[in-house]
């Protein structure tokens, strides 16, 4: 089993290590390697009177982000990273990177967005790069061990669709023997029909597909969701869930991710007490006071309507009581005011994360809305069917797992949260 380089000490005082050649420098008479893992680095040294012509050879032949071998004395030294360094009785080289590269590893210099896309693994090898994807898999772990304290089962629902989630035309279409298929916008419908088998709580990860020709630094084609649905629970409920989770993940990844965090030099808070809510009609005003550009009730928010709300509420937030006609068919009226619905959307201050509501479970009021919102509930059979056969109240909302790690990282960039992201523009690699 071979050792992480974190684990290299002086005290096992030999050892055997692989790794990448993060950087190399030559001084003369001493030349350094300092060798990459994904628990840190780990310097060699080489004095070049005292090393074997074939430990002298490999160390020459060597260039940057080669893969190596190397075996020798472990000895404490106050200049190398981490307070230690080998000294290589053996040197052999794995596997030989071409030079150059396409980007800097070291990150000395920097590189455009493009270039390390089109060479993300390269670019991953980076450590301020792989700290997003560490924490990254910190709060998918945080999220699923949340949801499974809380009772929830996980479902796997289909990609592959006959119809649009919401309606409209932002579908990717794609070949599917003699029928009409596209990749699926959102896994709510098939969440609803889990209420009507009785799951009572369920959550899914998994991407989402959305064929909107943007090109901004918020926006992908395909993005990763967390979504929830609860049964015999209401709109606040759901926001109460909702915001523990995310106080929970940021928690758990204040507690397990400190180097990571330290090699990203951000300024990492955990949010504290419960999310404000603020009803629409109220964010209307905060914007409309604020932006350059005409807001009347009833109208979506803009990017800079939403990050002028932000910049007065400074925290996470729930904006609330949403006008029914703005808002997707399934979201449930009020009954004494049924131009608002029970939808909420939950917010950073720079930007929506999250959007949920309590949905309707009465078949008439479904089809009715559907029919308002010019849709043909012909269309929506298989969802429909569900709700005539003992539909419970419920719940939910989905997350966009990318948004939460950028706006948690306060990275510039959607793109810089994603291993492989696609937009208008990407496909590869």
């Amino acid at each position: 089993m071979r050792i992480p380089l974190r684990e290299v000490t002086p005290e096992i005082q030999t050892a055997e290590v692989t790794g990448w050649v993060h950087e190399i420098r030559d001084l003369g008479g001493l030349s350094f390697y300092i060798l990459r893992d994904r628990t840190g680095f780990l310097q060699a040294t080489i004095i070049k009177k005292k090393a074997s012509e074939a430990v002298l050879k490999a160390a020459k032949e060597v260039s940057r982000e080669s893969v190596v071998k190397i075996s020798g004395i472990v000895k404490e030294s106050d200049k190398a990273p981490g307070g230690r360094e080998i000294i290589p009785e053996y040197f052999e080289i794995i596997s030989k990177a071409e030079t150059p590269l396409p980007l800097d590893v070291s990150e000395k210099v920097l590189a455009e967005v493009d270039t390390r896309l089109d060479n993300r693994y390269l670019d991953a090898r980076r450590p301020k790069v792989a700290a997003i994807f560490q924490i990254r898999s910190a709060v998918n772990h945080a999220v699923t061990d949340y949801l499974y304290k809380e009772g929830f089962i996980n479902i796997t629902t289909s990609k592959v669709v006959a119809a649009a989630t919401e309606g409209g035309t932002e579908l990717f279409p794609i070949a599917y023997f003699e029928k009409e298929a596209f990749l699926n916008q959102s896994p709510q419908l098939y969440k609803q029909m889990m209420m009507a088998a009785g799951f009572e709580k369920v959550f899914e990860i998994g991407p989402i597909f959305r064929a909107e020709e943007h090109n901004t630094t918020k926006h992908l084609n395909e993005a990763t969701s967390i979504d929830v649905e609860v049964s015999f629970a209401d709109h606040n409920d759901v926001m109460n869930l909702l915001e523990n989770m995310i106080v929970s993940t940021y928690e758990y990844v204040d507690k397990t991710c400190s180097d990571a965090l330290n090699t990203l030099e951000t300024d990492f808070k955990v949010p504290t007490g419960k999310f404000p809510r603020l009803p629409y009609s109220e964010a209307i005003d905060i914007a409309s006071l604020s932006v350059d550009e005409e807001i009347a009730y009833g109208d979506d928010l803009s990017s800079a309507a939403e990050r002028a709300i932000g910049e007065e509420m400074g925290e996470h937030y729930f904006i609330t009581d949403w006008p029914t006609a703005i808002k997707p068919y399934y979201a449930m009226p009020y009954e004494d005011e049924p131009e608002i619905c029970r939808a909420f959307d939950m917010m950073h201050p720079k930007m929506e994360l999250s959007s949920g509501a309590q949905r309707i479970h009465q078949y008439d009021l479904l089809v009715e809305q559907m029919e308002k919102k010019g849709l043909s509930p012909e269309s929506f059979e298989f969802y429909l069917k569900p709700f005539k056969y003992g539909m419970p109240p419920h719940a939910g909302w989905g997350v966009g797992m990318d948004r939460l790690v950028m706006t948690m990282l306060d990275l510039p960039n959607i793109r810089e949260a994603v291993l492989f992201p696609r937009d208008r523009h990407r496909v590869t690699p």
